[in-house]
């Protein structure tokens, strides 16, 4: 880290600040800067001011810039975004949180990304990853900043973390003991820009990793499959659909380790509390960060059949006469509601829509077909969404203003054998400030069905 002037870090939310207070409780000079007026905590000016550092918004950042020799950019923001892009020209390194936490810890890293599936995938490994007799820690874009979660870890020590695409576009050093890839579906083009930019970030994951690191490939997906062409690192594949000579798949309904000339059961499917094939996925990729980590199978194999899933994926709200209420608020994409219907056998109502990705509809809209009894959409994507669904065939399609309403239209269309489903294929910020938020407020909506 920097030693002659300051570190400047880009955007005051979650990982900006807390990258900015470990550093300046390492007694580093950190000018954070935030492009519109925002509320900090009022200790962490404190610790800035103290090693001559300062917190700015609204402010040109020509003269912060000229102060700093190293610039940290938050996930939220581009690593190329014009203030980037000025820092490099005036010769200073910019990185982002994921590099500097990398830089400011020496501990063993378990990277997990993909386009679906990271957060229960990381929470199932962390969960497994207990049973080791040292220090291990889950964060990233799951929880506080991945810098604040490190803190205090040694070299013997796990930091178990689930990178998006956001936060692997700055690295450039980071090289995972383990690093898993679940798998790769159009998303977040408005940011990257091309499918092969996004492509390439999610590869940064493994670029710096050698032999003597682990690389847990999806076979099932023909995008994650070939990197195992492109890394120097050993690479263990996971299936669903094929048995492998070498890796851990399914077989007969049951996860099988074959690793070293042994062939492993762990568990049986159906003793899993989760369900559907994203989960499925979900559970090879985590079995087999835990195997490489050195988890027993024991406690591998007593997560896998206690573990009830994570909230906002796929989650039970309650039956309201006969109709069970599902919330996957977490379905900021279209792959990912493809998932969730695919877990069920048909008869859904699916509230769909928010801040419209722009990836293409048509797959997922061939299958809303087959499996729904009703599309309810929202949001800014309403319109598109109704357009799709129109030219793929979908009937009983209803557009409504809000959030509220779309629940009780849900409410109303719904009769037992049939699932209501939130499961919107968008991000929410057009009518809220994050998933999580979009899910509270539909499981606040259907609990007041019942009063």
């Amino acid at each position: 880290m920097s030693e002659n002037k300051g570190i400047f870090v880009y955007g005051a939310g979650i990982s900006g600040c807390g990258v900015a207070e470990v550093l300046a409780e390492q007694g580093k000079k950190v000018i954070l800067f935030n492009d519109e007026h925002k509320n900090v905590d009022p200790g962490l000016v404190v610790k800035l001011l103290k090693n001559g550092g300062k917190f700015v918004c609204q402010k040109s950042p020509d003269q912060c810039l000229r102060e700093s020799d190293l610039v940290i950019i938050s996930p939220g923001i581009s690593i190329n975004c014009p203030l980037a892009v000025q820092a490099k020209n005036m010769g200073l390194e910019v990185i982002g949180e994921v590099e500097a936490t990398k830089r400011l810890y020496s501990c063993k890293w378990l990277c997990i990304t993909g386009t679906n599936g990271k957060t229960t995938t990381t929470t199932l490994v962390g969960e497994m990853m207990k049973s080791l007799p040292v220090k291990t820690k889950v964060g990233g874009n799951i929880g506080l900043a991945l810098s604040k979660e490190a803190e205090g870890l040694g070299e013997n020590d796990w930091l178990v973390a689930e990178l998006s695409s956001f936060q692997l576009e700055g690295v450039s050093t980071l090289k995972p003991n383990i690093a898993l890839v679940l798998n790769i579906t159009p998303d977040h083009l408005e940011r990257h820009g091309s499918m092969a930019n996004y492509i390439a970030a999610k590869a940064n994951v493994f670029v710096q990793q050698t032999r003597e690191d682990i690389l847990i490939l999806n076979h099932d997906d023909s995008t994650v499959m070939h990197f195992g062409e492109q890394t120097k690192s050993t690479v263990c594949y996971i299936s669903r659909k094929r048995i492998l000579g070498r890796g851990v798949f399914l077989e007969n309904g049951q996860f099988i380790i074959a690793w070293g000339g042994k062939r492993m059961p762990v568990c049986l499917v159906r003793d899993m509390k989760i369900f559907g094939s994203h989960n499925e996925e979900n559970a090879l990729g985590a079995i087999a960060c835990a195997y490489f980590a050195g988890v027993p199978l024991a406690e591998i194999k007593h997560v896998l059949t206690t573990f009830e899933g994570v909230e906002h994926r796929l989650e039970y709200v309650m039956d309201i006469n006969g109709v069970p209420y599902y919330n996957d608020s977490k379905a900021t994409n279209t792959a990912s509601t493809i998932k969730a219907l695919e877990s069920f056998a048909g008869h859904v109502i699916l509230i769909a829509g928010g801040h419209d990705k722009m990836t293409d509809l048509a797959p997922m809209m061939q299958l809303v077909k087959k499996k729904t009894d009703a599309l309810i959409l929202l949001g800014e994507a309403k319109k598109r969404f109704y357009d799709a669904a129109k030219a793929a065939g979908v009937g009983n399609i209803y557009r409504v203003e809000t959030f509220a309403e779309a629940v009780n239209k849900a409410h109303e269309l719904a009769k037992k054998t049939q699932v209501v489903l939130l499961s919107p294929a968008c991000s929410s910020y057009d009518m809220f400030d994050n998933f999580p938020q979009r899910g509270r407020v539909f499981k606040d909506l259907v609990r007041k069905l019942t009063e």
